[in-house]
Formats: C-alpha cells, sequence, structure tokens
C-alpha cells in the first residue's frame, strides 16, 4: 500500500499554518493510502534564552505567514508572557509519549501544542507546559511524563530524525509518497488540498 509520509514539526509555524489543509488531505484520502507522520525536528534541547535577532525573525515569519494563509491566527502575547528558546525537541517527544499512550492520541496532542503556542500564548518548550497539556487531554500525566523523560522516546525521536534525514527532506511540512520502496516529493499548497489530492491521482 502506498504511505503518504507527512514530515512536520509540533512547532513549526508553517506546519501550524497547513494544518486545516493536511485535516483536508488526510479527509480526502482513500483507502488505498495510508499515512505516516514523521518528526523532523527543528531545533534540540536547549535552555538558553532566544536571542533578540531571532525573536524578531521568527515574529516577521509569523507576519509573513498571516499574509500567504490570512486565516492563521497567531498570539504575539507570547513574546512578552515568555523567555522564548529555540527549542522543539520537547514539543517532539511529547507527540511520541502521547502517541505511546494509544495511536488516537498523536493528532489531539499535534493540535493541544499548537494551540497552546501559537494561540494561548504558552510555552511547550516546558516540560511542565506539556504535561499541562497531556492533562487537558485526559491522559495518564504520570505514564506520559516518564515516557516523554524516558530514553525510549529519545531513541524514537532519533529514529524519526532519522527517516526525515532518509527521505531528503529539508524544511517543513514536507509530504513524500512511498510506494514499491521508491519515494517522490508530493507538492501542496497552504490554502488548497486539492494540489495535493490531485498529485496523488485522488479524484474528487
Amino acid at each position: 500500500m502506498p504511505t503518504l509520509i507527512y514530515v512536520h514539526d509540533p512547532m513549526c509555524s508553517w506546519c501550524y499554518a497547513f494544518a486545516p489543509t493536511w485535516r483536508g488531505i488526510e479527509t480526502a484520502l482513500p483507502g488505498s493510502i495510508s499515512v505516516e507522520r514523521v518528526l523532523g525536528g527543528l531545533a534540540p534541547d536547549s535552555d538558553r534564552p532566544m536571542p533578540p535577532d531571532m525573536q524578531a525573525h521568527i515574529q516577521s515569519t509569523w507576519r509573513r505567514i498571516q499574509t500567504v494563509v490570512p486565516d492563521t491566527e497567531f498570539n504575539f502575547e507570547f513574546w512578552a508572557r515568555n523567555v522564548p528558546r529555540r527549542s522543539t525537541y520537547p514539543a517532539c517527544r511529547a507527540v511520541l509519549a502521547a502517541k505511546s499512550l494509544g495511536p488516537q492520541h498523536e493528532r489531539p496532542m499535534i493540535e493541544k501544542i499548537q494551540t497552546a503556542y501559537y494561540r494561548e500564548a504558552r510555552n511547550p518548550s516546558d516540560i511542565g507546559t506539556l504535561c499541562a497539556l497531556a492533562q487537558e487531554l485526559g491522559l495518564d500525566a504520570q505514564a506520559f511524563r516518564e515516557y516523554m523523560l524516558s530514553e525510549a522516546c529519545q531513541l524514537m525521536l532519533e529514529g524519526d530524525l532519522r527517516r526525515a534525514w532518509e527521505l531528503g527532506v529539508t524544511g517543513m511540512p514536507s509530504l513524500v509518497l512511498e510506494s514499491n520502496g521508491r519515494h517522490a516529493r508530493v507538492p501542496h499548497d497552504y490554502a488548497e488540498p486539492l494540489v495535493t489530492l490531485r498529485a496523488l491521482g485522488v479524484r474528487q
């Protein structure tokens, strides 16, 4: 069965902007095409505050996204309420920890992280925030925390990062079709699912 691989990071702002379109793509895919999510990982663990020039660059990216995908909502209060860090691996491990408690929890955790970060001005680089989000999803908070901080979770993340590298992904979000041992990049548009669906030969 062909597999559509979605390479993403829960704290990637372009992935957040793409999320509604990605849901539309997933919903329209036929049963003959499976879906696999792979964490590409934007930034490794760091306790260092984000430099002011990087903060300005990311805020500029948010504004640019709003011109490309006008309905994308950002809460710029994030920059005043938090001490930002360039560290997305904790959020990636949170997705894997949620998935370990049941595959049905993977997408809700991704969406919860995106909502917390971009709309509620909460910091998903902080372990405390991620554990609070797990509780809000009704997950076993202790089991979630233990797995998120475990070596097994780190090894799973490293496996995803290696997979993204092997697929030749250099930016996120990215879509790759795996079929008969071959891989092909699939185009996407941030506002129109049909761009991807037509490339996959899916009729609407």
